[in-house]
């Protein structure tokens, strides 16, 4: 059984089921209720389907067809049990035949309604893992570390909220990016890999839509996903980039990115996650952390800060600016923002070490971990106040 093909079919079969008048809500379930008899009748080696007599609803022949075929009769059988009875008489009369399914595909709109505004960001990431991405609530339950009851909540009622939404309206491509990011800074958790499934359902998206900010995210993504391996030591403590073995970065997803960050730039309608790919792929491309061009770096914060006026991107600016000019330029930098800013203390104690004044730096690190948003920052930034202590104890 191919679950991966199981998964790259899910949104094509749903958009024809909603084609062909079924409400969103209900025909998403009769997509995931096909997928579960699929994984329990094809047969586990496609090349057993050799010995198949040949049947047009030979799910190895036409996987796609058969899908939309048996999604359509959960649909059905839904429906006969509600109360519209005329209704369910109309769709039974208009139940197509088994065959091949239309070659339409309505990927695109699925990611439009799936990141409707009307919905939140953790229901919208939700929403899209199910109904795109093709995963199982449980599944989707055990990557957020939530009771899988909760989660099935979460996403019955933002399957509520856009069931009135026309399929065929007009989406906001930075809504959907935005919510394939927040899915990939997810990272890995329980038995999917997050990261992996946003990389995945962005390329996805790239294939039904020709956008420099989808290939400037995907960029991202791949860059970022270069470095995975070493982001942490085997005790799972923190690995900063400058520490970071780049023997061990994946080139081939470096190479990847930067040939589409590349093409993407080459248009000429620059975005904020072509700017942040660009800077990913200065780090990924310096043989060493010395050899870094901080330089371009800055200059590719300052495109950033343009396009967004984000905070967070002035703070990562500073670090560039203090690496590019020295600490006193970057503490400078620092001074301009709201020290209530996460990480905004982290940073400070970074660039008074650079400058060495250890003092500060020791107790602004000791400060960064008791504002640490996770355990494994914590524990880092504990150990760079121990490691300054211990210095000037001396």
């Amino acid at each position: 059984m191919n679950e991966a093909l199981l998964r790259s079919l899910t949104p094509s079969v749903l958009g024809i089921l909603v084609r062909r008048g079924a409400d969103f809500a209900a025909a998403e379930d009769a997509v995931q209720d096909a997928l579960v008899e699929a994984l329990r009748v094809w047969p586990a080696d496609p090349a057993a389907s050799s010995e198949l007599p040949p049947s047009r609803e030979d799910p190895i022949r036409d996987p796609k067809g058969w899908l939309v075929t048996v999604a359509w009769r959960k649909f059905l059988d839904a429906t006969r049990a509600d109360a519209a009875r005329r209704r369910r008489e109309d769709l039974v009369d208009e139940e197509p035949p088994p065959g091949p399914a239309p070659a339409v595909d309505d990927t695109l709109q699925l990611y439009f309604l799936c990141a409707h505004p009307s919905l939140t960001p953790s229901s919208a990431v939700a929403l899209t893992l199910r109904a795109v991405g093709g995963l199982t609530t449980r599944q989707i339950a055990h990557a957020y570390l939530v009771p899988e009851a909760t989660m099935a909540q979460r996403i019955s009622r933002a399957k509520r909220t856009v069931s009135g939404v026309r399929f065929d309206q007009p989406g906001d491509v930075a809504t959907v990016l935005r919510v394939l990011y927040l899915v990939f800074n997810e990272g890995y958790s329980g038995e999917v890999d997050l990261a992996a499934e946003a990389i995945r359902l962005t390329r996805q998206l790239a294939a039904a839509i020709d956008h420099p900010e989808v290939a400037g995210l995907l960029a991202l993504m791949l860059l970022h996903h270069a470095r995975r391996a070493t982001r942490t030591a085997p005790d799972g403590s923190l690995v900063p980039l400058a520490e970071q073995d780049r023997g061990r970065w994946d080139t081939e997803a470096i190479a990847e990115g930067v040939e589409i960050l590349q093409a993407a730039l080459a248009r000429d309608r620059l975005g904020e996650y072509q700017a942040q790919a660009a800077i990913a792929a200065l780090h990924a491309d310096a043989p060493t952390a010395e050899e870094t061009d901080w330089v371009q770096i800055v200059e590719w914060y300052d495109e950033l800060a343009r396009l967004t006026d984000s905070p967070v991107v002035r703070l990562n600016r500073a670090v560039a600016v203090g690496e590019a000019d020295g600490p006193r330029a970057g503490l400078a930098a620092l001074a301009s923002l709201n020290d209530t800013l996460p990480r905004h203390t982290a940073v400070a104690a970074y660039l008074h070490e650079r400058d060495g004044d250890l003092t500060t730096a020791a107790r602004l690190y000791a400060e960064a971990a008791h504002k640490a948003p996770n355990l494994a920052e914590r524990d880092y930034l504990t150990r760079q106040a121990a490691r300054l202590n211990a210095r000037l104890s001396r």
